[in-house]
């Protein structure tokens, strides 16, 4: 067999499981912002049936979205460096200077490079957020008097 085709379909299973990858951040991060707020909502409500909650379904309203997002962040922190892994395979990374090593008057790098995973949760809320606006001020309807 020629190697041509091997390294050939490596590379295409590679773009396959990068893309997979990107997928799943992408449906991990609709679940972050909008499936865990909600469900922890609606857990809550099944669980209390008083129409006067008190301040402790609030806290643990909260208590479980702040520990379920926690855990989905670290999540979808590893298939970031998964991605990564994936996509650099056969690149070789050139040597970096530790920080304190550096002259102060040195040439200054921009912080970290742009992940993946920072466009996938950029790109979903800022999706979120156009759309709570459109549904804020197309579809809420007013609740003040007399409108």
């Amino acid at each position: 067999m020629d190697g041509r085709f091997t390294a050939k379909g490596a590379r295409t299973g590679r773009r396959v499981t990068a893309g997979l990858l990107v997928a799943a951040m992408a449906v991990g991060s609709v679940v972050m912002w909008l499936v865990v707020p909600v469900g922890c909502l609606w857990g809550a409500s099944q669980l209390y049936q008083s129409t006067t909650p008190n301040f402790g379904v609030y806290l643990g309203v909260l208590l479980a979205v702040v520990v379920s997002m926690a855990g989905i962040g670290k999540l979808l922190g590893s298939l970031g460096r998964l991605h990564a892994r994936v996509v650099s395979e056969g690149v070789i990374e050139a040597r970096r200077q530790a920080p304190w090593l550096r002259s102060m008057r040195g040439e200054r790098e921009p912080g970290r490079p742009t992940t993946v995973l920072d466009v996938v949760m950029l790109t979903s809320v800022a999706t979120a957020l156009v759309l709570l606006a459109l549904w804020f001020f197309l579809l809420a309807g007013s609740s003040m008097p007399g409108a």
